[in-house]
């Protein structure tokens, strides 16, 4: 009888640690950022690097110095810009040597520090079906400055429309 006892209770047990695993786990589109500039960055990693989590940690310093947008804000949250209040540099560097999958690094990140899965990459605009009138002029003025690019001397809002007009052949691809 107590033997039975014990093994129901190991099954309580285990079923109960999987369902806490699986609350843990990364739901789908969570964590967006963080797994694209994982992967990216342990894509561009030479195999030498890969195997020192210091060699990486300097090599991410590196990579953050070119990143923007939410690429930056994630490298400040790991401590990867200078101006870096915290450093958790460690908790990304030693798991990418070991070739953990960049899914179960961000998890594991999301425990030191949950704001690194609460930034989004915001939506693009598709310029093939977007009417830019229709736009504010915030929008537009966020257009240009994703592109890097001013406007001098716009006022209007068919100011800021015209010289959207003019740099796109620049900034948007035609896909086939």
């Amino acid at each position: 009888m107590a033997q039975s006892t014990i093994h129901i209770l190991l099954a309580a047990v285990v079923a109960l640690s999987y369902v806490v695993s699986l609350s843990e786990a990364l739901k789908e589109g969570e964590c967006e950022v963080c797994i694209k500039v994982m992967s990216r960055f342990s894509d561009d990693l030479d195999d030498d690097v890969r195997k020192d989590h210091k060699k990486i940690e300097n090599q991410f310093r590196k990579w953050c110095k070119g990143a923007k947008g939410k690429d930056n804000r994630l490298c400040y949250y790991l401590g990867g810009l200078e101006e870096s209040a915290t450093g958790i540099l460690g908790e990304m560097s030693k798991p990418l040597s070991w070739n953990m999958p960049a899914d179960k690094i961000c998890e594991k990140l999301k425990k030191k520090d949950s704001q690194i899965c609460e930034l989004r990459y915001e939506k693009q605009i598709d310029f093939k079906t977007v009417d830019l009138k229709k736009l504010k002029v915030r929008d537009l003025k966020k257009i240009l400055n994703d592109w890097d690019e001013d406007c001098d001397g716009c006022i209007e809002k068919s100011d800021f429309i015209k010289r959207i007009e003019e740099l796109k052949p620049r900034y948007v691809k035609d896909e086939l």
